[in-house]
């Protein structure tokens, strides 16, 4: 015996989405146990921030538990919205205005905690952006601010170009 009904058979409908540029420390035993200084590096395609935030916050929500709120540096980003939606819920974003903390961004998390990534610009080359995102995720203990690596990458560049 068939059956019919008025809807079409399901199809698969391809669709592009770009992945989000991250790396991350490994995970420590316990949140105690966690080192100082910077969790990990995100690389964001472009200076929307929302767009941006939005896509960075739905990959580490389940990672990380539910995030809270969201802090970055005004002198990075041309616009900063109050609230984003993350996987159904709303993020509220702040704003610091450290200048020693340019190149980083605060996510608070009600499980994981605080988390400090290094901000690359989007503007960065592909291999200055990867010699930076192993620096952030380096096993040892890294420096706290996100400026430093940044600082470090272009004293080594200028070096690299004056030498040649």
């Amino acid at each position: 015996m068939s059956t019919t009904t008025d809807q079409p058979p399901p199809r698969a409908v391809p669709f592009w989405s770009p992945t989000t540029r991250l790396a991350l420390k490994p995970v420590a035993p316990s949140p105690t146990a966690r080192p100082a200084g910077l969790d990990g590096a995100w690389w964001p395609r472009s200076r929307d921030l929302a767009h941006e935030l939005t896509a960075l916050a739905d990959v580490l929500d389940p990672l990380w538990g539910r995030i809270t709120r969201i802090a970055v540096n005004p002198l990075q980003w041309p616009i900063i919205p109050r609230r984003i939606v993350v996987n159904g819920h709303v993020v509220k974003v702040d704003w610091f205005t450290s200048p020693f903390e340019q190149h980083k961004i605060l996510m608070l998390s009600y499980t994981a905690g605080r988390w400090d990534l290094l901000v690359i610009p989007p503007e960065t080359d592909a291999v200055a952006a990867a010699r930076l995102m192993t620096a952030a995720t380096a096993g040892a203990v890294g420096s706290p601010t996100g400026s430093h690596p940044m600082a470090m990458d272009q004293e080594g560049h200028a070096r690299l170009t004056a030498g040649r």
